[in-house]
């Protein structure tokens, strides 16, 4: 047994109760071993985690939840002589925790670009949020580009104290968006990469929510400049979600002559037109999904 002396606290204790924050931190504490020390062994494993996030991770600031640092907390587990899959069982609802879920290489075209992005955003909060309802409206201007994608979002959370969403954003013919706007919360961190066209955007709630409490927020990626000429959106789930709504208005000026629902289940499979959707007198298509499967789901669209 690892006898950790303070507040009548064992190591065996915590590793069987939680949470994750204090059981890492009595361990680092048992095993005597510095931040620095277990940065230095974790890269030596070809894995890199940051000093500061090692230390967010043992403070409870924020929870190792991507692939890469789940890999690290693994090997953790060995440096620390913990018993294999100790800590990864008290991180409760992540990634690896929801069946079908996928990784970002599945749905993100440019996933290493985005992943050094979240890197550098302590917390993803990676699987912890549950959509319920996501509806997006896209506007295409009159020089056939992409000119805003505004989402409302309806979350649940799926554990305890997760206070955030990280918006992400990919124009893919195109520079990242310029401008972005978000409702019913605060502002966090951006970060961005021109010439990927890629944003991503740290949304941080009024409170952290308790396991099973909703959250509704708003937000909204626009350009002014003029952009490539667009030809389909597509948004990638890597959770189930209950209900995705799509709604792209198009520019009088730019009115293209057929649309069509589309799926692909990762980027290593085809994309299929699963139905063709007929644009109304606004100028205007949607498709609604409900009861989504992982993957990416979108609107194509042809010009002539």
């Amino acid at each position: 047994m690892h006898q950790i002396h303070g507040p009548g606290a064992t190591l065996d204790d915590v590793l069987r109760t939680g949470p994750f924050h204090r059981a890492l931190h009595l361990a680092i504490q048992a095993r005597g071993l510095t931040l620095e020390r277990l940065h230095a062994r974790l890269r030596g494993q070809g894995l890199q985690v940051s000093v500061s996030s090692l230390s967010y991770w043992q403070r409870g600031r924020c929870r190792p939840e991507r692939a890469t640092s789940l890999r690290a907390v693994r090997a953790l587990e060995d440096i620390l002589e913990l018993p294999s899959g100790s800590l990864i069982a008290l991180l409760g609802a992540g990634a690896d925790r929801i069946p079908g879920s996928l990784s970002y290489s599945d749905v993100c075209p440019v996933h290493a670009e985005l992943d050094d992005l979240l890197n550098e955003i302590q917390n993803p909060v990676d699987g912890r949020l549950e959509t319920l309802c996501h509806h997006e409206s896209v506007t295409i201007g009159a020089d056939r580009g992409e000119r805003s994608a505004h989402s409302r979002v309806v979350f649940r959370a799926r554990a305890d104290h997760v206070d955030r969403y990280v918006a992400v954003h990919h124009c893919e013919d195109g520079p990242a968006f310029e401008g972005f706007e978000g409702r019913l919360c605060r502002q966090g961190r951006v970060r961005s990469l021109p010439a990927e066209g890629l944003t991503v955007v740290e949304l941080v709630f009024d409170h952290p929510l308790a396991k099973g409490e909703t959250y509704v927020l708003e937000y909204e990626f626009f350009h002014t400049a003029d952009l490539p000429e667009s030809t389909r959106y597509v948004r990638g789930f890597r959770f189930p979600a209950r209900e995705y709504l799509l709604h792209i208005a198009f520019d009088t000026a730019a009115e293209p002559k057929r649309c069509y629902q589309t799926h692909q289940a990762t980027l290593r499979s085809p994309s299929t037109d699963l139905r063709s959707l007929r644009l109304d007198n606004w100028n205007t298509v949607h498709q609604l999904s409900q009861d989504l499967t992982p993957g990416i789901h979108g609107i194509r669209w042809e010009w002539d």
